[in-house]
């Protein structure tokens, strides 16, 4: 079953969004097609997070296309929480008024010691659950603690109802990989069409 077709397989209007933001910190631009292929085209001048953002599109069928910089030269921080920022705004934008959309998602994802589930609800709530505890916080230079504020920066801007717990795990890089992979299933679920769901998915009429 495609996201686009549900059980009615009626065509549906291509969900998409482009986002610039430009600060004095950084510049980024970030174009999201939700009913795509999985195709990830990501350069934000911090390779891990490239990389995370290549598995969220591969795992999500998302097709994604970032291109980032900022004053790293500074702190990775800034960076960082814009791509998140303007990763959310997509989501809202795409989504639209989530006329049919499932609204909530669960994945469970495992990499090799490792087993990170990731909740999501496109409610308009934006709230964030984050019970990561990671035992080391540098991936080389990289502080891998700063994806606590990605995190944020996403489900405040989408308006994302998001809980992130790490089960177990002993690699940084595998409990970061797993919680992208499952974030990338569950957004995948929530984002798609179901044929049963009329209008959207609360008794409010409003999402």
């Amino acid at each position: 079953m495609s996201k686009t077709s549900g059980k009615s397989g009626s065509a549906r209007v291509p969900r998409r969004a482009t986002v610039d933001r430009r600060t004095t910190e950084t510049q980024i631009r970030l174009a999201l097609t939700v009913d795509g292929s999985g195709q990830g085209r990501v350069k934000t001048t911090i390779p891990f997070l490239d990389h995370m953002l290549t598995l969220l599109a591969k795992h999500g069928f998302f097709d994604l296309t970032v291109k980032a910089k900022g004053d790293t030269e500074v702190d990775d921080h800034h960076t960082v929480e814009d791509v998140g920022i303007v990763l959310g705004e997509a989501f809202k934008q795409a989504l639209g008024k989530k006329t049919g959309i499932r609204r909530f998602g669960f994945a469970s994802v495992p990499l090799d010691e490792t087993l990170a589930q990731v909740t999501v609800d496109f409610s308009g709530r934006p709230y964030l659950v984050y019970r990561v505890e990671l035992p080391q916080r540098r991936i080389k230079a990289f502080d891998i603690g700063l994806f606590e504020d990605f995190f944020q920066a996403l489900v405040t801007h989408a308006g994302m109802n998001l809980h992130v717990n790490l089960m177990y795990g002993r690699n940084p890089h595998h409990i970061l990989e797993a919680v992208f992979k499952a974030l990338a299933k569950a957004l995948d679920q929530a984002t798609s069409i179901d044929g049963r769901v009329v209008g959207v998915l609360s008794t409010k009429g409003k999402l």
